[in-house]
């Protein structure tokens, strides 16, 4: 049942990084490829933790948070762009 269960999370969380992958490649805007990164990046996160409850250890808790801190100032450094980008077009 658990190797059952090991194989399910796997390939849910390969189809959603391909797909991610593929708006990363395809979007047509910058934002587009922005909110893909970030989703890339949460299905890291959310594997990462699915990992350390399936083998019970905490050994990976540091990548976690460095994971999500890039996430997070990713995420502000692109919007300070586009607003950046957007107030000097006005």
């Amino acid at each position: 049942m658990t190797t059952v269960l090991i194989v399910v999370i796997c390939a849910v969380f390969g189809v959603a990084a391909l797909l991610t992958v593929w708006r990363i490649i395809v979007g047509p805007s910058i934002l587009d490829r922005a909110v893909a990164s970030d989703v890339l990046l949460t299905l890291l996160i959310c594997a990462l933790g699915a990992e350390m409850a399936i083998n019970h250890h905490t050994r990976t808790l540091p990548v976690l948070l460095i994971v999500a801190a890039v996430g997070v100032f990713g995420s502000v450094s692109i919007a300070r762009f586009v607003a950046r980008r957007d107030g000097a077009e006005r």
